[in-house]
């Protein structure tokens, strides 16, 4: 595991990186990342993604408990941080945004394709939705468990997307694969452009046999 220190300064860097790049805005969004196997650390309540200091980063556990938190809350949105953290132990940062594009996805019924190019074959293999709940509530928190051994993408209905990978820099490049595959997606459909994607077949001998990534282990592989 990597030292506290480090993630800390990762965080801070991946939110203003989030902000600079258009995949959060405003107070919307939380960020965490795993310190030890039972805690991470996640960014308090109300913060500005593009701006952290290390206040605002308060460790909990997983059991729910505060560690350290300077006199501030950890984000109401720990509930579906932590029902990753519990159930992909391989996990090691979860990232909660409304990016554009990926937001209008999650907000209508269409499918992202996979099968696209080399970074929406892997980052995008398995993208999973998960009905409305009120943003942090027990019951978001437990849909998000129910879906978290299923997919490394979740997009939340009528609220955003959860993004979760083994360290921040492979969350950070699914997010913006997320992204940039949802604009794709709707302005070909706006300029009437029918995209060609990639066979099944060819799908799976990348992801086997290209040696891009280790493959993903899913529970139901």
């Amino acid at each position: 595991m990597p030292n506290i220190e480090s993630v800390r300064q990762e965080l801070r860097s991946v939110g203003k990186y989030m902000m600079e790049y258009g995949l959060a805005w405003g107070n919307a969004g939380n960020i965490s990342a795993r310190t030890t196997d039972d805690r991470y650390l996640i960014t308090a309540s109300g913060t500005f993604l593009g701006e952290l200091e290390d206040a605002d980063l308060v460790e909990c556990t997983l059991g729910g408990q505060i560690v350290e938190a300077g006199g501030k809350k950890p984000s109401k949105e720990t509930p579906m941080h932590r029902a990753i953290y519990e159930n992909r132990p391989e996990i090691g940062a979860v990232l909660h945004a409304s990016p554009f594009y990926s937001t209008l996805v999650a907000c209508s019924s269409i499918d992202i394709p996979s099968n696209w190019f080399v970074e929406t074959m892997y980052y995008l293999e398995r993208v999973q939705r998960v009905a409305y709940h009120d943003p942090g509530s027990t019951a978001l928190g437990v849909a998000v468990a129910e879906k978290a051994r299923d997919a490394n993408i979740l997009l939340l209905e009528n609220h955003g997307v959860l993004v979760y990978d083994v360290n921040i820099r492979e969350a950070r490049m699914a997010l913006q694969t997320l992204e940039m595959a949802c604009r794709m997606l709707v302005e070909s459909r706006t300029a009437g452009i029918a995209l060609n994607g990639l066979s099944r077949e060819t799908e799976t001998h990348f992801l086997e046999k290209a040696g891009y990534k280790p493959r993903r282990q899913w529970n139901n592989s």
